[in-house]
């Protein structure tokens, strides 16, 4: 069995890991950190989680964590490389499921962010966690940087096409709609029901931090400069994200074309679905898919790429499980729905 913590359960994220792990095989959750739920049951918190009403949340406590086989941290940015850090050095496994180790350019995540990085010598041994890109990677790694939900949803149906150099790298658009779990779990006035219900908001425009990530892993991946024009909106619902691309095209393609390129790169890939229809969100709740749709316009000369995931999920804490299960030697498939 793994032996398993989880830093900052009381989360979306650390939620979605409790329920996909307490029902995973060859998991064992060990210790389950909250410091605003220290001492409270699991199950006072969440009622469904009955396979783990013996347990409670308990405060961080490093000696406990350094003698698990791997820790997911779902701890904000800055404070969760620190973490993190100290776990690495103790021989710990470590999946983070914020930004600190999805970067390759110190600077790069320092002008996002705008913190210093707590651990900026870890981030040549860090992968990023994207599977389909960096499987032998994850493979053999001990510490993994958890792609962010909105940077799952472009770089996936992206990189083939830049790769194969299909679409233009410097003109693509990126038209994202996400429930509003991506926001965390916190009080902010503007996600409560009143502010959400039966209305649909940008916020972020042009200045979305997720920008960077998608740039940085597009442009190592296809060995171009690739900037994309990013906008993000807030839907009124809870989980789930749809991405409209608008990818310009360097050459003559047909449908035929696109799919040959997609089933080349994602054919044996378990949960990459590229399908002739236009994907739609409850098609990929609760489920670590993410579902690849498209269509040509000739006039504009424009690929038009829809994707959709379960945010919480392939966004965030399936994909730490998916990535947990390559570490370890597990089928990658193990306790995830596909």
């Amino acid at each position: 069995m793994i032996n398993i913590g989880i830093i900052g359960a009381n989360g979306y994220t650390g939620f979605e890991l409790m329920k996909i792990l307490s029902r995973h095989p060859n998991a064992r959750l060990q210790i389950l950190t909250s410091r605003s739920q220290k001492g409270k049951k699991i199950t006072e918190a969440y009622p469904s989680l009955t396979a783990l009403k013996d347990q409670s949340f308990e405060d961080v406590d490093m000696d406990k964590l350094s003698k698990t086989d791997v820790v997911f941290s779902c701890l904000p940015h800055a404070s969760s490389a620190e973490i993190c850090a100290k776990l690495y050095k103790s021989d710990v496994k470590v999946i983070d499921l914020s930004a600190d180790f999805r970067y390759k350019d110190i600077e790069l995540y320092e002008n996002t962010y705008k913190v210093k990085h707590p651990a900026p010598e870890l981030l040549k041994s860090a992968v990023y966690g994207l599977p389909e890109l960096y499987r032998d990677q994850i493979k053999n790694s001990s510490l993994v940087g958890n792609p962010g939900c909105y940077p799952t949803s472009a770089i996936l149906p992206l990189y083939p096409l830049l790769k194969e150099n299909i679409i233009n790298n410097s003109s693509l658009i990126i038209d994202s709609k996400s429930g509003t779990s991506g926001a965390g779990k916190k009080a902010d006035v503007d996600l409560i029901f009143s502010e959400v219900n039966e209305s649909l908001k940008a916020y972020a425009v042009t200045t979305h931090r997720h920008t960077s990530e998608i740039e940085e892993v597009l442009s190592l991946n296809s060995k171009s400069d690739v900037t994309v024009c990013f906008t993000p909106h807030l839907l009124p619902i809870t989980r789930g994200i749809l991405s409209a691309i608008y990818a310009p095209l360097n050459t003559a393609v047909t449908m035929d074309d696109i799919y040959s390129i997609y089933a080349q790169y994602y054919q044996s890939e378990p949960f990459v679905k590229v399908i002739q229809e236009l994907p739609q969100i409850k098609w990929v709740a609760n489920t670590n898919n993410i579902f690849i749709g498209f269509r040509i316009d000739s006039k504009n000369n424009m690929l038009i790429i829809i994707s959709v995931l379960d945010n919480l999920i392939k966004g965030a804490s399936g994909q730490a499980v998916q990535n947990m299960n390559i570490m370890f030697g597990l089928p990658e498939t193990t306790g995830l729905v596909g």
